[in-house]
């Protein structure tokens, strides 16, 4: 995949060149390189987990600030995890779902529909709720947020209309406004992880979201959005090889990718 440079590896370059500016091209193209083997890890990994057993999935993860996350999955009062595209969040899911919580993601409605059914047969077997993402899936999100549920949203890109424009790495990126919303609207905290790996398994770094308070639900949810992409930011500075983000996020401009 990276020997193609198609266009998926050109702008994973592009990203980390924006991440690390002053990065000279050997260095970047390093790094580049275990970008894309984070990735094919991600999805040997995947496939390979329906047949891990529950004793390997618990112990091939460790976790900082795990309260964030299993005080409320034990008292049943309903969280929210907002993540970036980075390293296995399967994983991270089975894990918590093996812990206790009941979990509710949304899906993105891929082509061809075969691919999509087994991504949400695959999701459901590992104990999530898998919601297609389409007209219905806020309401019933934001209902199961006030249910007691584990919300957990990949949140890194939205280039729609309805994304919040962030200040990220110096730049304009574009981020969806769902975590922030769910969370203010329900009354639940919101906590980001950053999901990493490790040699035998992965790291998922835990960090709570403290949301601004006010009256005005538009300013704090800007507020809260850029708070998140803060942390998503410190995650990847620290393991830029496992964010795997081949898709455009910036909307301010583009660096000049890199050959």
């Amino acid at each position: 995949m990276y020997g193609k440079n198609g266009k998926s590896v050109a702008r994973l370059r592009s990203n980390l060149a924006r991440v690390f500016p002053t990065m000279g091209s050997h260095e970047l193209e390093n790094l580049v390189r275990r970008g894309v083997l984070s990735y094919m890890r991600y999805w040997m990994e995947t496939f390979r987990s329906p047949d891990w057993s529950r004793e390997r999935i618990l112990s091939t993860v460790t976790v900082s600030n795990e309260h964030l996350l299993m005080d409320p999955i034990m008292n049943k009062t309903g969280v929210v995890v907002s993540l970036p595209h980075a390293g296995n969040w399967d994983h991270a899911g089975s894990y918590f779902c093996s812990r206790g919580a009941q979990l509710v993601t949304v899906v993105e409605v891929l082509k061809p529909r075969a691919l999509f059914e087994k991504f949400l047969s695959y999701r459901q077997a590992i104990g999530m709720e898998a919601l297609p993402l389409d007209s219905r899936a806020f309401p019933t999100l934001l209902q199961r947020a006030r249910d007691g549920k584990l919300i957990a949203l990949v949140a890194d890109r939205d280039l729609s209309a309805s994304g919040i424009d962030v200040v990220f790495f110096g730049g304009i990126a574009r981020m969806p406004a769902g975590p922030a919303i769910v969370a203010i609207r329900a009354g639940i905290p919101l906590v980001t992880a950053f999901v990493s790996y490790t040699e035998s398994g992965i790291h998922v770094d835990l960090k709570e979201v403290i949301i601004p308070a006010g009256a005005d639900e538009t300013a704090r949810v800007k507020a809260t959005v850029q708070l998140c992409a803060d942390n998503f930011a410190a995650g990847i500075k620290e393991s830029p090889h496992d964010w795997h983000m081949m898709q455009r996020i910036w909307v301010d401009r583009d660096f000049v990718e890199r050959s």
